[in-house]
């Protein structure tokens, strides 16, 4: 079905329509006064323009560029669009048979008019003015380009038959840096050409996508090239010009993300951490809702070109803010991982729900010996308390016991260590090691040190949260793992869909329902039991479900920490899957799933079912403490 539906988005794409059928502006795209003389030498079916004057009158041909279609959220909400756009311009009278001298003359002058009228410095090389002139002289040359408004009030009292404006395209980013890794940026395809004019010429270059959707979609976005037909007499004097095409906007792209719930998620990040990630995944659909990475970019800035200073300044700061570690980042889950450490053992038989393994402070595999997060034993516990406390050395006994084999092929079942297949690029696949990978990295095959550090997400295990949150999605579902998706449809102006990404079930786990249910209580007591480590996660007037995690990486004199928090909610019937990403400074020890993540995701959740009530026409509580509270409400921090 359609998404613009509502009055607002129907009013924003009637607009662009008017755009472009009266704002293109004919006056602007050529000098106001007598253009250049050109050649006759063919006709209107087939135009073939040159510098030589004729006898004859002509008519030549140029495109106008389409305006990109829009990129919204799942309610039509505009993410990316195409605004109106001035350019000031210097306009060369005709005929065009200045030697170099003038024509640099000439130039200078108006550019010292625009810089005065300006109070900037303006920049044109000597070689550009000469190469325009000689080759592309038809067309004004573009000495400053996208004008503030406020430039735009002081250039429209100064303009001259020679220093003119000109309207083009630029893509628009309403909400700043919001999902900016997302929805990514366009750039200038490519310069106008420096070689004589040609039929089918751009009027002014079009725009091409980067980076995200806008690069992915870009065949969908571009829309179909117009064509402008202008005629001139003997003498160089224009006769007529006519709009034979006009522009055909590109197709919109609707997304699954919903622009309230992106924007809690980038807020709480910003405030919360340095570095990090958050994932929110719709349990029923596989639809991203929410997919924050900080810190993050404006795309504004890259448009319509990017400032060598200012992508210097992205490139080179050290948060690498041009990374979006949503989905382009892995890392070590932790303890996270012990959720599907525990369904692999559950599901092949390994143990059951009865048995029960000492938590002692340490465990020797080999030479090497294993200890545990807490300085104390645990005494003997079953799989719900081993995972409510987290208990390491639990899980080094129940993962060699269970074997790597089961533990490798319920994770790749559950889409980890492969890519969700997001039409975003460059999507980390993570990684789930295998012998093959083994023998290929370490030139030998998993050995029980490996399975190991397996239990508890270290070693060669890498997750990204977005795969965290789809396999969380799948654990919340009792083992249905949808395909995850970010964009529902692509239609057109019309709202006819074009392209629709409907629901599909990617994965279907058989999970027993005993143990479903005993995945369910451990990962809701990890949040309210006095055992757990997730206390700080609780949300008012909903149950949470989920794990945390803590886990290390890169080299011992400088490593690093991510902290998880990852699960669903609401516990009992759940809507949501989500993970969080809390990314340490190097060498500091004091980051922690339940410290630092868990919070994260309470603040999150607790806005986004705010905005759900307020939808629903329900009244919104004042902020108050969470239901639910376990009676220590001190959070249990665990190393792994």
């Amino acid at each position: 079905m359609p998404f613009f539906g509502m009055v607002a988005g129907r009013r924003r794409l009637v607009a662009a329509l008017v755009f472009l059928s009266c704002a293109i502006g004919l006056e602007g795209i050529f000098a106001q006064g007598a253009p250049p003389v050109i050649d006759n030498t063919g006709s209107v079916e087939n135009p073939q323009p040159t510098w030589e004057t004729q006898k004859k009158a002509r008519t030549f041909v140029l495109g106008v560029p389409a305006p990109r279609g829009q990129i919204t959220d799942r309610h039509g909400r505009p993410l990316a669009q195409t605004r109106l756009s001035y350019n000031l311009a210097v306009s060369f009278p005709a005929p065009l048979d200045w030697p170099d001298k003038r024509i640099l003359d000439f130039a200078r002058q108006q550019i010292t008019l625009a810089s005065g009228l300006l109070q900037r410095d303006i920049s044109v090389s000597d070689e550009s003015i000469l190469n325009h002139y000689k080759n592309r002289g038809v067309l004004p040359l573009d000495i400053v380009e996208d004008l503030q408004p406020r430039e735009l009030g002081v250039v429209q009292r100064g303009v001259t038959p020679n220093l003119i404006l000109r309207q083009t395209y630029v893509r628009f980013y309403p909400n700043g840096p919001l999902a900016g890794h997302i929805i990514g940026y366009t750039g200038r395809e490519a310069p106008l050409s420096i070689r004589p004019i040609e039929n089918r010429d751009l009027i002014f270059s079009d725009s091409q996508g980067r980076e995200g959707l806008e690069q992915v979609f870009d065949n969908e976005l571009r829309g179909q090239v117009g064509e402008l037909y202008v005629t001139y007499d003997a003498n160089g004097a224009k006769m007529s010009e006519r709009m034979a095409r006009p522009p055909v906007p590109g197709y919109n792209v609707i997304t699954t993300l919903d622009e309230e719930f992106q924007r809690i998620c980038e807020n709480v990040l910003s405030e919360k951490c340095e570095r990090g990630a958050i994932v929110v995944v719709e349990v029923a659909t596989g639809e991203i809702v929410a997919m924050a990475s900080h810190p993050g970019f404006n795309p504004n800035e890259f448009v319509p070109v990017v400032k060598p200073a200012v992508f210097d300044a992205y490139n080179n700061d050290e948060a690498a803010p041009l990374v979006p570690r949503a989905y382009r980042s892995a890392y070590p889950p932790g303890s996270t991982f012990k959720v599907f450490v525990g369904l692999a053992a559950l599901a092949s038989g390994a143990i059951t729900l009865r048995d029960k393994f000492n938590c002692p402070t340490s465990f020797s595999v080999g030479n090497h010996t294993f200890a545990n997060w807490k300085k104390t034993g645990a005494g003997n516990l079953n799989f719900v308390e081993a995972l409510t406390q987290s208990c390491n050395t639990w899980f080094y006994q129940v993962a060699l016991k269970t074997g790597a084999a089961p533990i490798i092929d319920y994770s790749n079942r559950l889409g980890l260590g492969k890519r969700t297949g997001i039409p975003l690029r460059s999507e980390n696949s993570g990684n789930i090691p295998t012998d093959d990978y083994m023998l290929k990295v370490h030139n030998r095959k998993i050995k029980s040190g490996d399975v190991a550090n397996m239990a508890i997400g270290q070693g060669d295990v890498l997750v990204t949260p977005l795969q965290m949150a789809q396999a969380m999605g799948a654990i919340a579902t009792g083992g249905v793992l949808h395909q995850t998706r970010l964009v529902k449809q692509v239609q057109g102006l019309d709202n006819k869909v074009i392209a629709a990404y409907s629901n599909r079930i990617r994965e279907q786990i058989p999970i027993d329902p005993n143990i479903n249910a005993a995945l369910r209580e451990a990962m809701q007591d990890v949040v309210y039991d006095g055992q757990g480590t997730a206390h700080r996660a609780q949300v008012k007037g909903v149950r949470v479900a989920g794990k945390t995690g803590t886990a290390q990486w890169g080299p011992t004199d400088n490593q690093r920490t991510a902290a998880w928090f990852a699960g669903f909610l609401p516990a009992e019937n759940p809507e949501f899957a989500f993970a969080a990403v809390y990314e340490g400074k190097p060498n500091d020890n004091t980051i922690h799933g339940g410290s630092h993540a868990a919070p994260m995701i309470s603040a999150a959740f607790s806005k986004i079912y705010d905005v759900i009530k307020i939808r629903k026409g329900e009244s919104v509580a004042s902020e108050g403490e969470p239901d639910n509270v376990a009676e220590d409400s001190s959070s249990v921090d665990e190393s792994n």
